[in-house]
């Protein structure tokens, strides 16, 4: 008889794959991160003469960050603080994340540890890095044998 009704099984199988997709834009609480586990974003740019980071630290204090350099890796760690809570205040939806943060980079050129520059403003940290005369680029000039 299935021979003859050869498509009968497609509804099984329609309403398999409607509860896959069902479950996959479910929400996953699991999956989203924990409080206190985040990082900034980073940008790492070169220019001619220095190294420049810039790193997103929104809702922060510059007294909150911390910038060191060792063995050409530059490290930014840092602790963003919860607001103070209300106690009637009820939350609907909190997505914003908190806590501390560590963040490690090698950087692409030898730089002159003595004269890193690091700057604030508007939640972005701007780290300037100038290269040493070794990791610059020295144009070599070709010339021309007839």
């Amino acid at each position: 008889m299935r021979s003859l009704m050869p498509w009968s099984g497609l509804t099984g199988l329609k309403q398999d794959m409607d509860r896959v997709f069902d479950r996959f834009f479910e929400s996953r609480w699991e999956e989203l991160p924990a409080l206190g586990d985040w990082m900034p974003k980073v940008d790492v740019s070169e220019t001619k003469d220095s190294v420049v980071v810039k790193a997103e630290t929104p809702g922060m204090e510059a007294k909150d960050i911390q910038v060191s350099l060792q063995e050409n890796v530059l490290t930014i760690t840092g602790e963003k603080k919860q607001e103070k809570e209300e106690k009637d205040e009820r939350h609907h939806r909190v997505e914003r994340s908190y806590g501390s943060f560590s963040r490690s980079m090698r950087l692409p050129a030898g730089v002159e540890a003595g004269k890193v520059n690091a700057a604030f403003k508007n939640g972005v940290l701007t780290v300037t890095l100038p290269k040493t005369a070794a990791a610059k680029a020295t144009p070599i000039p070709v010339k021309a044998e007839s």
